[in-house]
C-alpha cells in the first residue's frame, strides 16, 4: 500500500519562480500595505485599487513557471499517495502536475460572488477582471481570496487531509500565519514524521512529531529530501 504523504507548503515554494510575497522587500507587495489590497475594507472602499492589484498579481504569475520543487511533488505520485495543501494563490503546483490540491487561501485565477461565496468563476482568458464585473446572482466580482481578517473556509478540510498523514512534508512557510501554520499539530500521533524545508528558522518549538529540518530552498531541498524517501520507502 501507498504512503499516505500530505506536503504543506508556503510561499517559500513559489518564491523560487520568482513570485512575488508580502515578506518581500521589492516586487509587486513592496508599494502597496496589506491593509489597502488584501482587507474586506480595502475591497469596500477601494474597490479599484483591489481590483487591480489582483488584475498585476494575475498578469505577473502568467510568466512564471513551475521550479524543482513543484515538479518533484507531483512526481511523488508516481509512488506514493499525496495531498498537497498550499497556502498559495498561484497555480503552479496543477502546472507541475499535481493532481490533489487544496488551496487554504483562495486561487489567483479565479473570482467568486461578493453576495455568494459559493459561486465561483475560473479566468479562462487572461488576467483582467473588469472592475464592474458581476456574476450570474448579479453581484458584483471580487478575488477568489481569503483576505486578512476573513475565515478560511477549507481550514477544516486541510485539517483531515493532515490527520491522514504518513508522513508531513512542509515547504517553504515562517509557520506564522494562524490559523494555517497550526495544520502541523494535526498529524493523528506522535509517530508521524515531519520534514521541514525551508532556509530560515521557522518556529517549531511546540512541534512533538520526529523532525528533519532541510536548510534550503524548497527548489533545491524538496528534490533532495523526495529522492531520499523515495528510496527509503523502496526498501
Amino acid at each position: 500500500m501507498k504512503k499516505r504523504i500530505v506536503v504543506f507548503t508556503g510561499a517559500g515554494v513559489s518564491a523560487d519562480s520568482g513570485i512575488s510575497t508580502f515578506r518581500d522587500s521589492d516586487g509587486l507587495w513592496a508599494n502597496y500595505r496589506i491593509e489597502d489590497v488584501c482587507t474586506p475594507e480595502a475591497l469596500k472602499n477601494n474597490r479599484a485599487q483591489v481590483i487591480e492589484f489582483y488584475n498585476m498579481r494575475r498578469r505577473e504569475s502568467l510568466t512564471k513557471k513551475p521550479n524543482a520543487g513543484h515538479i518533484a511533488i507531483a512526481e511523488m505520485e508516481q509512488w506514493a499517495d499525496v495531498c498537497v495543501v498550499t497556502q498559495n494563490v498561484d497555480n503552479l503546483h496543477e502546472q507541475a502536475g499535481s493532481t490533489r490540491v487544496l488551496h487554504l487561501h483562495g486561487e489567483l485565477m479565479k473570482l467568486r460572488s461578493e453576495r455568494n461565496p459559493g459561486l465561483i468563476y475560473d479566468i479562462n482568458d487572461g488576467w483582467e477582471q473588469d472592475l464592474d464585473a458581476r456574476g450570474e446572482d448579479g453581484a458584483l466580482l471580487r478575488p477568489h481570496i481569503v483576505f486578512f481578517g476573513e475565515s478560511v473556509p477549507m481550514f477544516d478540510a486541510a485539517c483531515q487531509i493532515v490527520a491522514s498523514a504518513d508522513i508531513l512534508i512542509v515547504v517553504g512557510t515562517s509557520l506564522a500565519v494562524y490559523p494555517a501554520a497550526s495544520l502541523v499539530y494535526y498529524v493523528r500521533d506522535r509517530q508521524v514524521p515531519i520534514y521541514l524545508v525551508d532556509p530560515g528558522a521557522p518556529d517549531t518549538a511546540m512541534i512533538r512529531n520526529p523532525l528533519t529540518h532541510i536548510k534550503e530552498r524548497g527548489a533545491v531541498g524538496v528534490p533532495q529530501l523526495i529522492e531520499q524517501l523515495r528510496d527509503e520507502l523502496a526498501k
